[in-house]
């Protein structure tokens, strides 16, 4: 329960990563507030806040809400966030800019809402998901690669920013996880359980990872018992980014 008495927000709560994220969080005693553009699947006993996080005027009235609700913040995990499937060449401007809003300006959006009460925490905690397509490179991942690329070098940038407020801040790193995106690829591929056996070879484990191993990874970044790291980018991706075997 090294969480009790604490209060936190995960911004896409309410399905894959963020919902497993919100669960384990209430599971060791924190208070949870779930942002998501729907809130059906939010976990029972999370307050659970209905937020586009592209939309400039919803989020910061988005996140007083849960603050209020809460009576007060200390852990912000930006989670939310889409994906992108193609080379180069295959999404228009209007598409870039659509997915780096969401995985990377809706960060600084939310985060600007969240520090005022931040800065008051005792144990102030800003965890972001990213991605091991940040530290390898895939195929067809241009667009999501990129904007998650941003998301890394955004995590060490907000650490240094805010370590002297005594903010920490860092990021996971997930490789393919069985979630409900990877579940859409799958089922557009023209061969689904060939598309699927190679998302788990790519990883030396030889499956995908699951949304409960990334929320635990999580959990550990934002809680008390990390108090000495910050600007960690931290990889949970069955080795898929340092082994080779």
């Amino acid at each position: 329960m090294e969480f009790e008495g604490l209060k936190a927000i995960v911004t896409g709560g309410s399905s894959g990563i963020g919902a497993a994220t919100a669960r384990t969080l209430l599971a060791r005693g924190a208070r949870v507030a779930v942002l998501d553009l729907r809130t059906e699947g939010a976990p029972e006993g999370a307050v659970a806040i209905a937020c586009d996080v592209t939309d400039a005027e919803r989020v910061p009235s988005a996140v007083a809400e849960a603050i209020e609700a809460l009576g007060g913040l200390d852990v912000l995990v930006n989670n939310a966030g889409i994906g992108a499937a193609g080379a180069i060449d295959a999404n228009d401007d209007a598409e870039w800019h659509r997915v780096l809003d969401v995985n990377v300006v809706a960060i600084a959006r939310v985060t600007r809402a969240a520090l005022p009460a931040l800065r008051a925490s005792e144990h102030a905690a800003i965890v972001n998901t990213c991605s091991g397509a940040a530290l390898v490179g895939l195929p067809n991942r241009a667009l999501y690669s990129a904007t998650k690329g941003a998301v890394a070098a955004l995590t060490v940038a907000m650490a240094a920013d805010h370590v002297r407020e005594g903010i920490r801040v860092n990021a996971v790193a997930p490789g393919t996880a069985d979630t409900p995106w990877v579940g859409r690829l799958l089922d557009a591929a023209e061969d689904r359980e060939q598309a699927a056996a190679a998302l788990r070879a790519r990883q030396p484990i030889g499956r995908l990872v699951t949304a409960d191993e990334i929320a635990h990874a999580i959990a550990y970044l934002a809680s008390p018992a990390a108090g000495s790291t910050t600007a960690a980018v931290l990889p949970v991706d069955g080795g898929m980014s340092s082994l080779r075997v």
